[in-house]
Protein backbone atom coordinates (compact mmCIF):
# COMPACT_ATOMS: atom_id res chain seq x y z
CA UNK A 1 0.00 0.00 0.00
CA UNK A 2 1.84 3.13 -0.93
CA UNK A 3 -0.90 6.01 0.77
CA UNK A 4 -0.20 8.16 3.98
CA UNK A 5 -0.52 6.16 7.05
CA UNK A 6 -3.14 6.93 9.27
CA UNK A 7 -2.20 4.99 12.56
CA UNK A 8 0.99 6.68 12.71
CA UNK A 9 2.56 3.41 12.46
CA UNK A 10 6.57 3.47 11.24
CA UNK A 11 7.62 2.16 8.04
CA UNK A 12 9.63 -0.20 10.51
CA UNK A 13 7.41 -1.53 11.86
CA UNK A 14 4.96 -2.01 9.00
CA UNK A 15 7.62 -3.95 7.27
CA UNK A 16 8.02 -5.96 10.66
CA UNK A 17 4.31 -7.24 10.78
CA UNK A 18 4.34 -8.16 7.00
CA UNK A 19 7.35 -10.08 6.74
CA UNK A 20 6.59 -11.85 10.57
CA UNK A 21 2.85 -12.17 8.92
CA UNK A 22 4.33 -13.48 5.83
CA UNK A 23 6.91 -15.85 7.24
CA UNK A 24 4.22 -17.61 9.06
CA UNK A 25 1.76 -17.75 6.42
CA UNK A 26 3.45 -17.82 3.33
CA UNK A 27 1.29 -17.29 0.20
CA UNK A 28 -2.01 -18.51 2.10
CA UNK A 29 -1.96 -14.47 3.68
CA UNK A 30 -4.19 -12.89 1.73
CA UNK A 31 -3.84 -9.43 3.65
CA UNK A 32 -2.70 -7.47 6.68
CA UNK A 33 -4.29 -4.44 8.69
CA UNK A 34 -2.90 -2.17 11.52
CA UNK A 35 -5.68 -0.61 13.72
CA UNK A 36 -6.52 1.46 16.88
CA UNK A 37 -9.21 1.90 18.37
CA UNK A 38 -9.86 5.01 16.07
CA UNK A 39 -8.05 4.48 12.19
CA UNK A 40 -6.80 1.98 10.30
CA UNK A 41 -3.78 1.19 7.98
CA UNK A 42 -3.85 -1.69 5.24
CA UNK A 43 -0.05 -2.58 5.32
CA UNK A 44 -0.61 -5.26 2.61
CA UNK A 45 -3.03 -6.83 0.17
CA UNK A 46 -1.95 -9.87 -2.04
CA UNK A 47 -1.78 -8.68 -5.44
CA UNK A 48 -4.72 -10.89 -7.04
CA UNK A 49 -7.53 -9.76 -4.65
CA UNK A 50 -7.90 -6.25 -4.79
CA UNK A 51 -8.16 -4.05 -8.56
CA UNK A 52 -7.00 -1.08 -6.64
CA UNK A 53 -5.91 0.38 -3.08
CA UNK A 54 -8.92 2.38 -2.16
CA UNK A 55 -11.26 -1.19 -3.08
CA UNK A 56 -8.72 -3.08 -0.97
CA UNK A 57 -9.15 -0.39 2.26
CA UNK A 58 -13.33 0.08 1.31
CA UNK A 59 -13.49 -3.75 1.92
CA UNK A 60 -11.07 -3.76 5.17
CA UNK A 61 -12.63 -0.54 6.43
CA UNK A 62 -15.99 -3.20 7.54
CA UNK A 63 -13.99 -5.52 8.77
CA UNK A 64 -11.98 -3.11 11.55
CA UNK A 65 -15.14 -1.55 12.09
CA UNK A 66 -16.74 -4.84 13.38
CA UNK A 67 -12.90 -5.87 14.96
CA UNK A 68 -12.42 -2.72 16.15
CA UNK A 69 -14.65 -4.23 19.67
CA UNK A 70 -12.04 -6.60 20.44
CA UNK A 71 -10.68 -3.26 22.22
CA UNK A 72 -13.64 -3.09 24.46
CA UNK A 73 -14.19 -6.91 24.63
CA UNK A 74 -10.59 -8.02 25.42
CA UNK A 75 -11.04 -7.15 29.80
CA UNK A 76 -14.00 -8.39 29.71
CA UNK A 77 -13.19 -11.88 28.69
CA UNK A 78 -10.36 -11.92 30.53
CA UNK A 79 -12.59 -10.90 33.72
CA UNK A 80 -15.12 -13.41 32.89
CA UNK A 81 -12.34 -16.37 32.60
CA UNK A 82 -10.70 -15.09 35.61
CA UNK A 83 -13.95 -15.45 37.61
CA UNK A 84 -14.98 -19.14 35.89
CA UNK A 85 -13.33 -21.34 38.55
CA UNK A 86 -12.20 -24.60 37.83
CA UNK A 87 -12.04 -23.57 34.03
CA UNK A 88 -8.90 -21.72 33.76
CA UNK A 89 -9.13 -20.91 30.61
CA UNK A 90 -6.86 -17.98 30.91
CA UNK A 91 -6.50 -14.58 29.45
CA UNK A 92 -8.12 -13.60 26.16
CA UNK A 93 -5.70 -14.40 23.34
CA UNK A 94 -6.62 -13.56 19.80
CA UNK A 95 -9.43 -14.22 17.55
CA UNK A 96 -9.96 -16.51 14.60
CA UNK A 97 -13.51 -16.35 12.96
CA UNK A 98 -13.56 -19.32 10.28
CA UNK A 99 -15.18 -18.16 7.00
CA UNK A 100 -16.50 -20.83 4.25
CA UNK A 101 -12.74 -19.73 2.40
CA UNK A 102 -10.30 -18.52 4.84
CA UNK A 103 -10.17 -17.17 7.77
CA UNK A 104 -10.17 -13.54 9.90
CA UNK A 105 -7.40 -13.33 12.44
CA UNK A 106 -7.10 -10.61 15.16
CA UNK A 107 -4.83 -10.17 17.66
CA UNK A 108 -4.29 -7.00 20.38
CA UNK A 109 -1.73 -5.96 22.26
CA UNK A 110 -2.27 -2.71 24.09
CA UNK A 111 -3.94 -0.14 22.11
CA UNK A 112 -3.79 -1.52 18.90
CA UNK A 113 -4.41 -4.44 16.57
CA UNK A 114 -3.46 -6.19 13.92
CA UNK A 115 -6.03 -8.22 11.52
CA UNK A 116 -5.08 -10.55 9.04
CA UNK A 117 -6.67 -12.78 6.78
CA UNK A 118 -5.68 -15.95 5.03
CA UNK A 119 -6.99 -18.99 2.31
CA UNK A 120 -8.26 -21.88 4.24
CA UNK A 121 -5.04 -23.71 5.75
CA UNK A 122 -4.14 -25.55 9.10
CA UNK A 123 -5.01 -23.42 12.03
CA UNK A 124 -1.73 -24.27 13.53
CA UNK A 125 0.16 -21.67 11.57
CA UNK A 126 -1.60 -18.61 13.57
CA UNK A 127 0.02 -19.69 16.80
CA UNK A 128 3.45 -18.70 15.07
CA UNK A 129 1.88 -16.23 13.15
CA UNK A 130 0.34 -14.28 16.03
CA UNK A 131 3.81 -15.24 18.37
CA UNK A 132 5.67 -13.26 15.85
CA UNK A 133 3.09 -10.57 15.41
CA UNK A 134 2.49 -9.92 19.20
CA UNK A 135 6.53 -9.75 19.18
CA UNK A 136 6.75 -6.89 16.42
CA UNK A 137 3.97 -4.96 18.59
CA UNK A 138 5.82 -5.24 22.12
CA UNK A 139 9.15 -3.61 20.05
CA UNK A 140 11.26 -6.99 20.37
Amino acid sequence: MTKALETGIGSDRVDSLVSATRTSLGDSLRSVVYFTPSAFDVLYVRQDLYASDDAAREVKAELVSLEQVGFAERPVRTTIAHRDIGSDIGPYNFTVRFHENGFVVRVLQDDVGVLFTADSMDVSAFEEAISAIRGVLRGE
